[in-house]
């Protein structure tokens, strides 16, 4: 199965145009950008206003929720309202659960999101074995309820978005398929089907996971599907890391996942999903376009050189399954006291230069400090594309510690891609953010956003594929800043867990409490808890699913009151807010992950 023209050059997917109120999505239009309010949908001039600050500040397409029938009626007012006062950006209705408020919210907006995991479907975690015929039947009965919106979108002339998130599949896919991809993918596919028996084809599809290696497989396994399924099955691509978070580490995840998709061609519109307020979310969904367009037109978007032309040639094949991740097996060895490769923690490594910088501190760095410096390593600099130096290494019974040259012209992600492929497995490979390391955030005008984005998306990326056992940053001069960075790409990417994690929701709608200031009380309570993951949610729509692989979760259950979850089950009902950090502390402990803090003498890098 192919899911991109080719994975050494960049070819941008070729889609059908879907319309969202006048923004064409797909086709030949620009990536676009969009992002959804936060506040009550019952606030009128709350949500036109937030909608047109979002606006304002280049979002192309806004999305407001829709969780009851009452919310999807006042859709028309904040449409109304939008429109008399100038603002044409298309609206989107968010819905989930109720096929009723999905009828009433398509009569006033551009576009309805769906999520076939709730809509008309259930969730319930029960174990059940499906026959053919009990599945059969099931399908009929969703076609049933879901046949009325293909019919309203069409008669009004409105699109829809397809909207499949790891964590709400319903039973149904859960037990056929499994908490997986393949589950994402059918069913999407499912409703699709409906939709085109109705000659309906105003939809776009998403398959949104707060974990990037799930999201990239999922996404990829879509695409391969539609292309096995014919050319009208050309539609377009929504992309999105689900629950992503705050700060640095949220536009980290972020850019793993919706930087690799759209350097491989695949996606149309994007969101980024923080939790903070909706404006903050633009400027990093305009980077990550921004940074495509460079790719896009055969630029390097590291050093400004050609980067993708004449790069390998077609016969190449990945050294990697695009649909599942497995980590490229190779040797152990030991570079500069450290072990790497085989089984091994993936090593950060810096440049003698910045380990000079830094030397004097170390021993109070914590889990920050540089493992191996790069000119005490014996690294081998190579251009992928020299046979003959390929080849001298691959006679080499003994295992080297290999890297891309810095001159090679090439784009980070072609180049350590086509490495991995013609490089023999016991070599292991250093990845590199960027190949221009002489030109410096003061000297070529990038600010950190920028650095931070493209190092995300080139190492995180190749992390992703299984490629690499250790990395240097050096798109970053500032030393600690860089060993941060660095570190954090390994968490973002599951590469490496070396602090707490958190699956934190973006603010929305349905919301039941501050996520901002509860994300930050959580963490100031759990922040050194290495190696525990906590999800974080506003409200149930995602939560129980997206918290299967976290350890602990604090969900909003009604207004004011907050369920807690050990993994997908809930435990511990209804708590008061003022109490559930204590509680939620309380439960670590039962389960044995609590430890106390140690004291705090740790420099920040």
């Amino acid at each position: 199965m192919n899911y991109c023209v080719d994975p050494f050059n960049y070819h941008r997917r070729v889609t059908r145009e879907v319309m969202i109120g006048k923004v064409g999505v797909g086709g030949a239009n620009p990536i676009r950008v969009q992002s959804m309010i936060t506040c009550d949908t019952m606030d009128t001039e709350m949500s036109i206003q937030q909608t047109m600050e979002l606006a304002a500040v280049g979002c192309e397409i806004v999305r407001i929720t829709a969780p009851t029938l009452k919310d999807a009626r006042n859709l028309e007012h904040i449409a109304r309202g939008l429109r008399e006062r100038g603002c044409d950006v298309p609206i989107v209705a968010d819905i989930h659960f109720k096929p009723e408020a999905a009828m009433e919210a398509a009569k006033w907006v551009d576009k309805v999101r769906i999520n076939p995991g709730n809509y008309a479907d259930s969730k319930k975690f029960v174990i059940r074995e499906y026959t053919d015929e009990q599945y059969a039947a099931e399908l009929s009965r969703i076609r049933d309820r879901f046949t009325p919106l293909v019919e309203l979108c069409k008669k009004r002339g409105i699109a829809m978005r397809i909207g499949t998130n790891h964590g709400s599949l319903s039973d149904r896919i859960l037990n056929r398929y499994g908490d997986t991809p393949r589950g994402m993918v059918e069913s999407a596919l499912e409703f699709a089907r409906i939709a085109r028996d109705l000659d309906y084809h105003d939809f776009v599809f998403s398959m949104k996971a707060s974990n990037p290696k799930v999201m990239i497989e999922a996404y990829r396994l879509l695409v391969a599907r539609l292309n096995q399924l014919g050319p009208d099955w050309n539609y377009p691509i929504h992309l999105g890391v689900t629950e992503a978070g705050e700060g640095e580490d949220a536009r980290i995840k972020s850019a793993i996942g919706i930087g690799s998709l759209l350097t491989d061609g695949i996606g149309d519109t994007i969101r980024v999903s923080l939790t903070e307020d909706s404006i903050h979310e633009i400027p990093v969904a305009k980077e990550l376009v921004a940074l495509t367009s460079v790719v896009a037109a055969g630029v390097s978007p590291a050093n400004g050189v050609a980067g993708m032309a004449a790069s390998t040639d077609k016969d190449v094949h990945l050294s990697f399954d695009p649909f599942s991740y497995q980590r490229r097996a190779t040797e152990t060895i030991e570079r500069d006291g450290a072990r790497l490769g085989g089984e091994e923690l993936m090593r950060v490594v810096v440049r003698e230069a910045n380990f000079e910088k830094i030397v004097h501190k170390i021993d109070k760095m914590g889990d920050y400090k540089p493992e191996i410096v790069y000119e005490n390593a014996n690294v081998v600099e190579v251009d992928p594309r020299n046979e003959s130096a390929i080849k001298s290494l691959n006679e080499n019974s003994v295992a080297q510690l290999v890297t891309v040259k810095d001159d090679v012209g090439l784009q980070v992600i072609t180049a350590f891609r086509l490495l991995a492929t013609r490089l023999n497995g016991h070599h292991p490979i250093l990845l590199k953010d960027v190949f221009d390391c002489g030109l410096r955030n003061e000297d070529c005008g990038k600010d950190f956003l920028e650095t931070l984005l493209v190092a995300s998306t080139n190492i995180g990326s190749l992390l992703c594929d299984g490629i690499g056992d250790a990395i240097l940053v050096q798109g970053e001069e500032a030393p600690g800043q860089a060993l941060r960075l660095s570190y954090n790409i390994l968490q973002a990417a599951g590469s490496r867990i070396f602090k707490t994690d958190y699956v934190a929701c973006p603010s929305c709608g349905r919301t039941l409490f501050n996520l901002q200031t509860t994300t930050a009380k959580i963490k100031a309570a759990t922040s050194h808890l290495k190696g525990v993951k906590i999800a974080i949610m506003g409200c149930i729509v995602n939560g129980p699913g997206e918290m299967a692989d976290a350890d602990f979760g604090y969900v909003g259950g009604a207004p004011g009151k907050v369920n807690l979850y050990v993994g997908k089950n809930a435990v511990k009902f209804n708590i008061p807010e003022a109490e559930a950090v204590d509680r939620l502390q309380d439960l670590i402990r039962e389960h044995g992950k609590w430890v106390e803090p140690a004291p705090t003498d740790t420099v920040l890098v």
